[in-house]
């Protein structure tokens, strides 16, 4: 006798399988000058505001192609407007093979971050397209955890390349990743209603929701309000910039303030591993439990928000890996929870929007938010660049990292409370075309 998955098909997780791959090279792409970081600065001399500079042109530019992606994505379509950005990123990526200057990685950087906006927007309405709303936090949780797969082979990769090659090679053999993954997209991707490998009740199966559409073009001021574009904005304006600093500043941190040289892969490459490998645990876990607790019964907003709560509690613990007695490894340990727990908050703050909007909207609004986590991080690149600089040339760069570290651990129960209190119960938008 066939159970209910065999009967109903699983092809909505192919479809689950092309999102990881792509979040995997988008994030291993990201993180390839937050490896190379002590090598460039040791080659090239980009110091501490340098670099700083360099991510906020990453940031800056990613903010605006967040606001033109999530557009673009709700008029091109998911697969067009999918490869559109990867493709563009993919080349981006490998142009920063031909920099030589801070100036020259911030250009690249930017056509970077406009391009790489592209994913989560992409990802998060295809989610909405070919999964019901019970199973979308747990896809959402699955591709977000790409982003962890990507930041763990980093580590491993980029090193070996660069002293084997040299740093250049390690830009262009990331990127060109990217361009096989485009094989694959158009050979098994379309939308639900197009797809001929999907089975009848599987197709029944995704649209269980009766959600009602619109094929209207909605204005960004008519998304902006609504209350729960806002608290979808403060959240990711709060939390966003902390994923940012484990990516672009945990290397730094293990280079300076732990001593270590990028080529000891036991105390560099293995601890970096282990942080981005746990948050692949914490992007799955989290998505699974909202969803879990919407199929006990759970009213949606309160499975939401109470998993969101939970990840909260567990940042807090970073504020103190700067004060001594937790030793190396203990405080790898606590890190890793941190970023595994922003990864599960991910999860679930990504599907508030598809509980909320509907699936034309939900593009835009998840490029309106990202926006706004992008700003954030914008402004963390630049506060952390010159806050590093200034404790560096007075010979305490750990109080630098000190003060990072208490906002990293601070900033998700204030996005929590705030949210709440903005958008309590992700009530349903049914009046879009009114």
């Amino acid at each position: 006798m066939m159970n209910s998955s065999q009967q109903i098909g699983k092809y909505r997780w192919t479809i689950c399988a092309l999102m990881f791959f792509a979040t995997t090279i988008n994030y291993l792409d990201r993180q390839v000058i937050g490896i190379l970081k002590p090598t460039l600065e040791s080659d090239l001399g980009i110091g501490e505001a340098e670099y700083g500079y360099i991510i906020t042109a990453f940031t800056i530019a990613y903010a605006i192609g967040l606001l033109i992606a999530g557009r673009l994505i709700d008029w091109l379509g998911t697969k067009i407007g999918y490869a559109i950005s990867l493709l563009g990123w993919s080349l981006a990526a490998i142009a920063h093979a031909l920099a030589r200057l801070p100036f020259g990685f911030g250009v690249a950087r930017a056509f970077l971050g406009v391009f790489e906006a592209g994913n989560f927007p992409a990802a998060i309405k295809t989610t909405a397209e070919w999964f019901p709303k019970k199973e979308r936090a747990l896809a959402t949780g699955i591709f977000n955890s790409g982003a962890n797969i990507g930041a763990v082979l980093a580590p491993v990769l980029v090193p070996l390349i660069a002293i084997k090659m040299g740093w250049q090679w390690a830009f262009i053999l990331t990127g060109a990743i990217g361009l096989i993954w485009l094989f694959f997209w158009f050979r098994y991707y379309e939308i639900p209603a197009k797809q001929q490998r999907l089975s009848k009740e599987e197709h029944e199966y995704i649209l269980s929701d009766n959600e009602v559409e619109t094929n209207n073009k909605i204005s960004w001021f008519k998304l902006l309000s609504y209350r729960h574009t806002w608290a979808f904005f403060v959240g990711k304006f709060l939390t966003d910039p902390i994923w940012w600093f484990y990516l672009y500043w945990i290397p730094g941190w293990l280079a300076k303030v732990q001593g270590v040289e990028m080529g000891n892969f036991g105390r560099f490459g293995l601890p970096l591993a282990v942080i981005y490998s746990s948050t692949t645990i914490g992007s799955i876990f989290g998505g699974w439990m909202s969803s879990r607790l919407i199929k006990k019964g759970y009213e949606i907003h309160k499975a939401r928000y109470w998993t969101m709560l939970m990840f909260a509690f567990l940042i807090i613990p970073i504020i103190f890996i700067q004060f001594g007695g937790v030793g190396f490894w203990g405080a790898i340990a606590i890190i890793s929870l941190a970023a595994a727990s922003h990864q599960a908050w991910s999860a679930n703050i990504f599907t508030t929007v598809s509980d909320v909007f509907p699936k034309k909207a939900v593009g835009s609004v998840t490029g309106i938010g990202g926006m706004a986590g992008a700003v954030g991080g914008a402004l963390i690149a630049s506060f952390a660049g010159n806050l590093l600089a200034y404790f560096e040339k007075l010979g305490h760069i750990q109080t630098g990292y000190t003060v990072l570290f208490s906002i990293a651990g601070s900033a998700y129960l204030l996005a929590w409370v705030i949210m709440k209190l903005v958008s309590p119960r992700l009530k349903r938008v049914e009046d879009l075309d009114k």
